[in-house]
């Protein structure tokens, strides 16, 4: 937090929270700070306003997938877009990306091209599991964590 706070009023001439990509942007910390705010806040938006076209699947689908685009390219401004693909494309992570966007790219053939209410039921329930496996991925342990919490209560194994 210190550091948060020593870039964003200008006291840190190293500028290490951003990755030292200050002269590639044109942003100030100050401004990417509100960036990653105003993006996250309308990406959580997206989700909460997905939750009451909930009836009908493909509506719910297009604003609940443009939410969780919108809350995860939002770190690209805290870190810029290049750390962040190079952070999804980590060997830790990179089966757990691919299974999300492919997740989403299902979610919305089934919604906009097949125009199936239940494979794109189906299609976000499998999204919102692969985000959840994902965002699991940035927490130290939690995986191992959620694999054994499952393997005790369902005796099997993720």
């Amino acid at each position: 937090m210190w550091r948060l706070n020593e870039s964003i009023l200008g006291d840190n001439e190293e500028d290490d929270l951003f990755g030292g990509q200050q002269a590639l942007c044109s942003l100030s910390p100050l401004q990417r700070v509100y960036g990653f705010a105003a993006c996250l806040l309308a990406g959580l938006l997206c989700m909460f306003l997905s939750i009451i076209v909930f009836i009908k699947p493909i509506k719910f689908t297009l604003l609940f997938t443009f939410g969780n685009m919108l809350a995860i390219g939002s770190t690209a401004f805290l870190i810029g877009p290049v750390q962040q693909l190079s952070m999804m494309m980590d060997p830790v992570r990179v089966y757990a990306t691919c299974i999300y966007v492919g997740c989403v790219v299902l979610a919305l053939i089934c919604a906009l091209l097949i125009h199936s209410k239940i494979l794109t039921l189906l299609a976000i329930i499998c999204e919102i599991c692969a985000l959840i496996w994902y965002s699991l991925s940035y927490i130290p342990f939690a995986r191992r964590m959620v694999s054994n919490v499952t393997i005790r209560l369902f005796d099997t194994e993720i």
